[in-house]
């Protein structure tokens, strides 16, 4: 018999002081089981997870007292020792911003970048040698607003990923409506003007989160308030974007309020999730070989509120991680059909916000 595959997890907790960490577990592929090894409480009111391409080292957001307060939140960085877990502090660095929401690595190691979102901005940093960061290298206010005046009076720079071929960044700005690009000098880590600045989604649908499909020919966002996916071609070349198509996220008689979080591809790339809070959902579509995303079903996340996906290196199992609901659920996923089915029982931990699978 084969050995067990056994994947590393950290799940981060939004929360004060010692409740406020991120754990650590041993995911066992062929059961699903998490198995807690071990917590880091070095960060309060960790956010969103990052972790570099040679899996070395670990990023995080994290606030001095509350997301959103008066002070500017924190990007932490973290060597990871070994294969239990242990994280080592190397540095932290100002965000430049409030509410930061989101942070990514170049896949050489050598930026990162981060959203935020009370403040409208995004900012970059150098990652050196030992996989510090440097002082920040960008800061990139947004201007502007959208249509819906109580959420949109303001930029509010909700994530910022960058493209597959290392070229490029672009932001989901939930308080313009817009999708903004720029040029990343990835030897600098400084964002730069790009030839296309932004793309326009439709008025008040509010884009949220981002990804590229793993040929690099197509983007999905999620759109937070519009409760639907958009699907974008991608010019890798020239980095331009044209909108294709949209697709809602809801059944048809939902009727209630709910928002998008998050949204992952399978490493194949033949299927999308994404989460409804509120009507506390994952949503599968299939996509087709012209990045046409078909309705798959729709599935509970077991919990309040699922704010972040995580799906396995093998496409094996999605993780779901229930903010308000204070747990996490694992899914294993049909590999012919894209349907999920929940596995055991929903792990308990305090406000879980990210999931970041090694």
């Amino acid at each position: 018999m084969g050995q067990v595959k056994q994947l590393l997890v950290f799940i981060s907790a939004f929360a004060p002081a010692e409740d406020g960490a991120i754990h650590a577990y041993r995911l066992d592929v062929e059961s699903g089981r998490l198995t807690f090894l071990q917590k880091n409480s070095d960060v309060e009111h960790p956010f969103f997870l990052a972790m570099s391409f040679d899996d070395k080292f670990l990023y995080s957001i994290h606030a001095p007292s509350q997301i959103g307060g008066k002070e500017n939140e924190y990007v932490s960085a973290f060597e990871v020792i070994g294969n239990d877990g242990e994280l080592k502090l190397l540095n932290r660095q100002s965000a430049r911003g409030t509410s930061s929401c989101y942070l990514d690595v170049d896949e050489m190691g050598k930026s990162v970048v981060v959203a935020n979102y009370s403040t409208g901005s995004v900012a970059s940093f150098v990652v050196r040698d030992d996989g510090s960061l440097s002082e920040t290298m960008s800061l990139v206010q947004h201007h502007g607003s959208s249509v819906d005046p109580s959420r949109q009076s303001a930029p509010h720079a909700h994530c910022i990923v960058i493209s597959p071929d290392n070229r490029f960044a672009y932001v989901a700005d939930l308080g313009l409506d817009q999708v903004v690009g720029y040029r990343l000098d990835t030897d600098t880590a400084k964002l730069l003007s790009h030839r296309q600045p932004f793309v326009r989604t439709s008025p008040g649908v509010g884009p949220r989160h981002l990804t590229f499909h793993p040929n690099g020919r197509w983007m999905y966002v999620i759109n937070e308030m519009g409760n639907s996916v958009t699907r974008f071609d991608y010019d890798a070349q020239s980095g331009m974007l044209i909108e294709q198509a949209t697709i809602s996220t809801l059944p048809k008689d939902f009727e209630g309020t709910s928002h998008c979080a998050d949204l992952k591809i399978t490493p194949d790339g033949r299927f999308l999730y994404g989460t409804n809070r509120g009507h506390d959902s994952v949503v599968a579509y299939r996509i087709d070989e012209t990045g046409e995303l078909t309705w798959l079903g729709i599935e509970s996340s077991l919990g309040d509120s699922p704010q972040n996906l995580a799906i396995a290196p093998g496409g094996e199992l999605l993780l779901c991680a229930n903010m308000a609901g204070s747990n996490v659920v694992v899914f294993r996923i049909d590999s012919k059909t894209g349907s999920l089915s929940p596995i055991g029982q929903p792990l308990s931990i305090i406000s879980p916000s990210c999931i970041m699978i090694r």
